[in-house]
C-alpha cells in the first residue's frame, strides 16, 4: 500500500510510526510538509520519502491522508485536485470540523473520502477513532482506512456523518476532560497535605487502574461504582457532594457544548 501524508505533525507522525514497517514499508510512505526539520526526522526514523509541497508523487498513492489544520484544508484540497489522477486514491481526513460533503466539493465532486476523528492517545498507540465513509468509498478502501487508523488504536465506524460531532465531544475532546479531573485530584491531594509528587502518582495510578478495571470487567460502570460506594462511607460522602453540586449534569452539558461547537465549525469552515 502506498500512502501519502499531507501534513507531518504529531498525529501524522504517530500514524507513520504505527504504519512504517508494519502495514507498509517506510519507502512506500510519502510525506508533504513545509517544515524541513519535521521531514528530516521522519525520513531518518522511518525511511519515508518527503517533499516540501504537494507534488506529482501523490498521483501514485493508494491512500492520501489529510493531516493539516482545518483552516488549511480548502487550500490543500485546491492544490491536491490536479494530482488525484486516474488511480482514484482514498482520501482519509483527520481534520476536525471539515465535513465530507465540503471536502468533496473542494475536490471537484470526489467521492472516495473517509472522515475520521482520532484523539491524542493515538500518540502512544492507545487512541480511538470515529470513522465514517462517504458514498464513493469501496469496500477495499474502507478496509484500508480501518487498518491505517488501527495502527494507533481502536476504531468505531459510524453510519451517519452527523455522529462525528458527538464522537468529537466524547473521545476527540475527551482526553482533556480526563486531564482536567486529574488536575483537580492532584490539587485536592496537595490541599489535604500530600506532596505534589504524591498527588500526581496517586491520581494517575487511580485513573489508569480504574479505566483498566472498567475495560476488563463484565460489570457495567454504574455497578462498578456502586461496589466501591458503601453507604455512609468516604466514597459515599464524595459522590453525594458531587451529586448535590450537579457535577454529572454539568459534565453532560459541557460535552453537548463541545458537540454543538463541532457542528458550528462545520458550518463556518464549509461556508462559501
Amino acid at each position: 500500500m502506498k500512502i501519502a501524508f499531507i501534513g507531518g505533525g504529531n498525529m501524522a507522525s504517530a500514524l507513520i510510526a504505527g504504519l512504517a514497517g508494519k502495514l507498509t514499508a517506510g519507502e512506500h510512505i510519502h510525506v508533504v510538509d513545509p517544515n524541513a526539520d519535521a521531514l528530516a526526522r521522519l525520513a531518518a526514523a522511518y525511511g519515508v520519502s518527503t517533499a516540501g509541497g504537494i507534488d506529482a508523487a501523490l498521483a501514485a498513492s493508494d491512500v492520501i491522508v489529510l493531516a493539516v489544520k482545518p483552516q488549511q484544508m480548502r487550500d490543500v484540497a485546491a492544490a491536491l485536485l490536479p494530482h488525484l489522477g486516474a488511480s482514484q486514491p482514498l482520501i482519509l481526513s483527520i481534520a476536525a470540523g471539515i465535513r465530507g460533503a465540503d471536502l468533496a466539493r473542494w475536490l471537484g465532486g470526489y467521492g472516495a473520502i473517509v472522515r475520521t476523528m482520532p484523539n491524542t492517545p493515538a500518540l502512544i498507540g492507545l487512541g480511538i477513532t470515529g470513522m465514517v465513509a462517504m458514498a464513493g468509498v469501496s469496500a477495499l478502501q474502507k478496509t484500508a482506512a480501518d487498518a491505517i487508523m488501527k495502527a494507533v488504536g481502536a476504531t468505531v465506524w459510524l453510519d451517519d456523518e452527523a455522529q462525528i460531532d458527538p464522537v468529537t465531544a466524547v473521545s476527540g475532546s475527551g482526553p482533556a476532560y480526563v486531564f482536567y479531573f486529574i488536575e483537580a485530584m492532584q490539587q485536592a491531594a496537595v490541599e489535604m497535605g500530600l506532596s505534589e509528587a504524591q498527588g500526581r502518582e496517586l491520581a494517575l495510578a487511580t485513573f489508569v487502574g480504574a479505566a483498566q478495571l472498567a475495560a476488563q470487567s463484565s460489570d457495567p460502570v454504574p455497578l462498578l461504582r456502586e461496589k466501591v460506594t458503601s453507604k455512609g462511607g468516604t466514597t459515599y460522602a464524595a459522590l453525594t457532594s458531587m451529586e448535590h453540586s450537579g457535577v454529572k449534569e454539568k459534565i453532560i452539558m459541557a460535552m453537548k457544548a463541545a458537540a454543538a461547537r463541532g457542528r458550528e465549525l462545520g458550518d463556518e469552515l464549509g461556508a462559501g
